[in-house]
């Protein structure tokens, strides 16, 4: 179709057009970056694009407010929507020296069964302090990428994404049908400078690091935020995939560089731990220099087929490690020790400081950890202290420059009452945290306890913040879990408050009915249990499937004795401390009511759903004894878990299968008493899908 040159239309026909543009680019944005549907090719598109801005540039009074030139993409509706990864994008565990990074390398080593000295190779990649990325390829094109989030499903950021150079449209050469490439998003410390000082100047936020400035930038609701800052990428990481894109680690970092991906330069094989912590030394000196800011060296086990055998521990891989640098410092004025008391009653001292820049942020407060931590570095206010954040992150105190302490300063006196509700605070023996007695009848805990329930990895419900849960709780709405889910009821009388709208209060139920559904483990943690992180929530809700069973032997194994109460602590990673916490959880009226009401507004989803349905080990509860001659007993129990089974270290009449090594005792024998079935370490790895021994 030929088109007149702009310089030949008229006033009229170019307004015409340029309407026309704006509709049908609108159309195609949101075919592109809401649906994953273009229907034209990126040429076509890009040329639609510049007729656009080329008739703009000859009637520049004709741009319109709705004009493609003034937005990149297409907003994300209502906030950004929620993408499941694939695969978890999970986290690091960290070390901080020599001796611990050895004790790393020797965990891995002792889980796959090798001896002391044999050899691991890893790949040495310096940590950006950034905002991590799961993009995913399908038939080399990028269809959609989002934040980690809380590991398994993370923020839509798609359209931010594309309009980043440094994240390929199309991957070059041969890759597989789906893949998810993982990376950080990071800002350059002279961008960072140059945008805080443009927003200083305008009158607007800055930014407190480079690392908010890189996420606040990619989180914008409007893409053309994002395409106008300088953000880059390195890519260093592999998600799902529908074929291995290469036997290691260093060789997919080619293939990344091959497929238009910047990868850090920096980054190098390694042959052994000596090795590691030479390159970790030399990374430590020319910190300071690097364009980007790091908080250490992430060391991963090269071979890929190891990476696979060793699997995760809770949200951590066991083939990979953070090795931080020494923690920054810096000394101030300690103001005033604060007390808080946390969702289960624990009062924890906070230092408020003289405000410290210490490795590039700002910081006010620092944990004071307990009252002995106080007593034993004598800290009283007034003092001048010296600060550090602990892995660069976590402010503490470390030490008082006593010769600097002002006159008349007295010894901290530790408060044996609840600041919040005034109840008696008591120190359970043995323990260093004095606990409030007040329990939900304590506001503090009260309220905490709702952020808690609301947090990221538990419901995430967006727009219910510290904040909000305050204010709703001081009027009366919210003094339980249950409560959250009424609120839709007082729609209109939370858009009548001030700072509200009927915007907001429309968007805050819509968040809480998006959560009326949820997995049993996310389900576990909200509830603030003492002791049940998320990883523990995950190991019972694969040991019990559903809510209504664990909710029923739960209840069953407050009696002490009882086969309920055995079963609960013989599950693996759960010990005897755990179990009591549920159970005393469990045997409290007042918590049974709150589940109760909870089941009655909520599907809450079993856990068995997660599990591939073709695995012969699905929901069966499997038990190893004796030795193991090719894998160690973590690795198979881990395998095990991975395919759905429910691992225990006890023999009962609810047991499936006993895996029989060598030497094998009293397990075995009770399995033949009772008539559970056992099989040999062969037919194990057999039925586990795993190659047969060489």
């Amino acid at each position: 179709m030929t088109r007149t040159s702009p310089e030949a239309l008229s006033e009229a026909e170019a307004a015409a057009e340029l309407a026309r543009l704006a509709g049908e680019i609108a159309r195609h944005d949101a075919l592109y970056y809401r649906q994953d549907a273009p229907e034209i090719s990126d040429a076509a598109y890009d040329a639609l694009r510049r007729r656009n801005a080329e008739i703009e540039a000859r009637f520049p009074d004709l741009v319109r407010p709705d004009s493609p030139s003034r937005r990149v993409g297409v907003a994300p509706e209502g906030g950004f929507a929620k993408l499941r990864h694939l695969q978890p994008m999970l986290s690091l565990d960290n070390v901080f020296d020599p001796a611990e990074f050895v004790e790393f390398c020797a965990r891995a080593r002792r889980f796959l069964g090798l001896g002391a000295e044999a050899p691991l190779g890893f790949v040495g990649e310096p940590k950006i302090d950034g905002l991590s990325i799961n993009l995913t390829y399908e038939h080399g094109h990028f269809v959609r990428g989002a934040t980690r989030g809380d590991g398994m499903e993370g923020e839509d950021v798609t359209a931010n994404l594309r309009t980043m150079a440094a994240v390929p449209r199309r991957l070059h050469g041969h890759a597989p049908a789906l893949i998810e490439i993982r990376g950080e998003v990071f800002m350059a410390k002279a961008d960072f400078l140059a945008l805080n000082a443009a927003q200083e100047a305008a009158g607007e936020k800055v930014f407190a690091n480079p690392r908010n400035a890189a996420a606040g930038s990619l989180r914008q609701l409007d893409p053309a935020i994002t395409a106008a800052r300088p953000l880059s990428l390195f890519a260093y990481a592999l998600g799902e995939a529908s074929e291995a894109p290469a036997a290691t680690h260093w060789a997919y970092l080619e293939r990344l560089r091959s497929w238009g991906f910047t990868v850090n330069p920096l980054s190098r094989r390694l042959d052994d731990e000596a090795q590691a912590a030479a390159f970790q030394a030399e990374i430590a000196a020319t910190r300071a220099g690097l364009a980007y800011d790091i908080d250490g060296v992430v060391y991963k086990i090269d071979d890929l087929g190891l990476q696979r055998r060793l699997g995760f521990v809770g949200r951590a891989p066991r083939w990979a490690i953070a090795w931080k640098f020494p923690a920054e410092q810096a000394s101030t004025v300690l103001r005033e020790i604060r007390i808080q008391v946390g969702r289960t009653g624990a009062l924890t001292p906070v230092a408020e400081l003289e405000p410290v820049n210490v490795g590039g942020v700002l910081v006010s407060r620092a944990s004071l950890h307990n009252e002995d931590e106080i007593a034993r570095k004598d800290i009283r206010v007034g003092d001048t202290v010296l600060i550090q954040r602990a892995g660069d992150v976590i402010p503490q105190v470390l030490s008082v420059v006593t010769e600097r302490r002002p006159q008349g300063a007295q010894p901290f006196v530790f408060p044996d009452h609840c600041p919040a509700c005034g109840s008696l605070a008591l120190r359970p023996p043995g323990e260093a945290v004095r606990r409030c007695t007040g329990g939900l009848t304590c506001p503090a805990q009260r309220v905490e306890r709702l952020i808690h329930f609301v947090s990221r990895p538990a419901f995430d419900i967006e727009g219910l913040g510290e904040k909000t849960i305050q204010e709703f709780h001081d009027l009366g709405w919210l003094l339980g879990p249950a409560d959250i889910f009424r609120l839709p009821e007082r729609e209109a009388e939370i858009a009548a408050r001030e700072g509200w709208g009927a915007l907001s209060a429309r968007n805050l139920v819509r968040a809480i009915a998006a959560r009326r559904r949820i997995p049993l483990a996310r389900f576990i943690y909200a509830l603030g249990i003492r002791r049940i992180g998320e990883r523990n929530a995950q190991l019972l809700a694969r040991h019990y499937g559903g809510y209504a069973d664990w909710r029923a032997q739960m209840l069953a194994a407050t009696t002490i004795g009882s086969e309920a109460r055995e079963a609960l602590g013989s599950i693996v990673g759960i010990g005897p401390a755990i179990a009591e916490e549920l159970v005393e959880f469990f045997a409290e009226r007042r918590n049974r009511e709150t589940l109760d009401a909870l089941a009655g507004l909520l599907t809450i989803e079993d856990a068995a759903a997660e599990v591939a349905a073709d695995s012969a080990l699905a929901g069966k509860t499997v038990v190893f004894t004796g030795t193991l001659a090719t894998m160690s007993r973590p690795e198979a129990k881990a395998r095990a878990q991975a395919l759905g089974a429910k691992v225990t270290d006890s023999v009962s009449a609810k047991t499936d299968l006993v895996v029989v090594g060598e030497d094998a005792g009293s397990k075995a024998r009770k399995a033949a008493e009772l008539g559970v079935r056992t099989i040999t370490e062969a037919e194990w790895r057999a039925l586990a899908g795993m190659e047969p021994a060489g």
